[in-house]
């Protein structure tokens, strides 16, 4: 099982004080965790030859090609490696799914909480932020050469922490700052590309690794960017309640129409505030990342590989985010709160050796993890006591509900869901056409 950490592409690492393995260890499997260049260093896509993008997603490569050569040496075997992932660590093992370089290094894929097709997860307008990355440093040029030059003369230092930055007027009303991402690069000559296309139309057209996938999202992921300030952003301007990838489709005041509509869905007449940050937890969760999550497993069906999609609502002292955040009157599993369930840290290790009903729970998500690792199927033996199957037909959504007790059935989110696709289909952007 190699583990690719989330972090926005730009924080984070592999290390053991955070993805500590003892409880996935315990259903004897071997897991890897990997590092990868993150932010300008990783991400930065000057659109030439030298620098065309993704040279984190590439990092991320050679680290499952050296699994491919050397796991045997550690008991492991090559021909059946599951690559999971959370949050921009999701959004990578679904992007390895599409990409031509990935091909045969994995056999199946968890997909937690982000996948490439997510307006976070893809890095747009790259040059033009490189420019501004110089104007930051003090090299006000026009001419990417020189660029080029004066980026290779600083130190590695100087260009860390660059996405605020470099961010638009525009990109200060977005919930989540990733602005160092993958990105679509341009063919050259003798560079190998990472993404050559759009991942929703890699998506459409079925190009995919046919390949088992695990995937879901947290209850309460709106959780993570419920701050004052985003919160009564949402109150400027009605157009950026709507999700870009639909925007770029719409006229600007169509998209204000649109927003009214969302904000009407969730709100009604009210404002955002403190006294609607259920509702606004509710919308993030669903534009951030509940309806692609859905609709990338919708498209992945086409693979007749087997599909399985969780709703993840655990509510414990394990829920480390949510706690940190002060939002415990939230209902739900705030955005990374899954990750406690199935790493050890030092945050949580104390809190697990007190409670034996979380050693319950932890035992079963885990147990869950390794078993579709190990067979491709999440519950193969029925210990659970419940038997969680395969996506068959969109409208026949069955999810596993991860709460106490476990539970198999319809999302509390189906309403919610149907009024986003509905919105996507109307935009003319690539939605579920049997929810229409």
């Amino acid at each position: 099982m190699v583990f690719i950490h989330g972090g926005s592409f730009n924080s984070g690492s592999g290390d053991s004080l955070v993805y500590g393995p003892k409880y996935l260890l315990q259903h004897d499997v071997i897991v890897v965790t990997i590092n990868y260049r993150l932010e300008v260093l990783g991400f930065l896509s000057l659109n030439i030859p030298e620098v065309p993008g993704n040279a984190g997603m590439k990092d991320q490569v050679a680290a499952l090609k050296w699994v491919q050569n050397n796991i045997a040496k550690f008991g492991g075997d090559p021909d059946n490696v599951t690559i999971f992932g959370e949050s921009a660590g999701s959004a990578s093992v679904t992007y390895h799914m599409i990409s031509p370089m990935s091909k045969g290094l994995f056999q199946k894929v968890i997909a937690q909480s982000g996948s490439c097709i997510h307006d976070w997860a893809l890095g747009r307008c790259a040059k033009e932020r490189a420019f501004r990355i110089g104007k930051v440093l003090g090299k006000d040029t026009e001419n990417i050469d020189e660029l080029l030059q004066y980026l290779r003369s600083v130190s590695a230092s100087d260009l860390i922490g660059m996405t605020y930055k470099t961010r638009t007027d525009d990109e200060t009303h977005l919930d989540i700052p990733i602005f160092f991402a993958p990105v679509v690069e341009k063919r050259f000559e003798g560079v190998v590309p990472f993404l050559e296309e759009e991942p929703i139309d890699i998506l459409v057209k079925g190009q995919t690794s046919a390949v088992p996938l695990m995937i879901g999202y947290n209850s309460g992921e709106g959780i993570l960017t419920a701050s004052d300030e985003i919160i009564s952003d949402k109150n400027n301007d009605t157009k950026y309640l709507v999700p870009r990838e639909i925007a770029r489709k719409i006229s600007e005041n169509k998209a204000r129409e649109m927003g009214e509509r969302i904000k009407q869905y969730y709100i009604g007449n009210q404002i955002f505030s403190n006294d609607t940050i259920n509702e606004y937890v509710e919308m993030a969760t669903d534009t951030n990342v509940m309806y692609n999550m859905i609709r990338y497993a919708n498209y992945h069906t086409a693979t007749k590989e087997p599909v399985f999609i969780y709703r993840f609502d655990y509510d414990t002292d394990l829920n480390v985010v949510k706690k940190m955040l002060r939002r415990g009157y939230i209902k739900g599993a705030s955005h990374a709160d899954d990750l406690f369930y199935l790493f050890n840290s030092l945050v949580t290790d104390g809190v697990y050796r007190k409670q034996e009903k979380l050693k319950e729970i932890m035992y079963n998500v885990t147990k869950m993890w390794t078993d579709f690792a190990k067979t491709g199927n999440p519950t193969p033996d029925n210990r659970l006591g419940v038997t969680w199957e395969p996506l068959k037909t969109v409208n026949e959504y069955e999810f596993m509900l991860l709460e106490d007790p476990l539970s198999v059935g319809p999302i509390p989110e189906y309403d919610r869901l149907h009024f986003w696709n509905n919105l996507y289909c109307e935009a003319g952007a690539p939605c579920i056409e049997s929810l229409k």
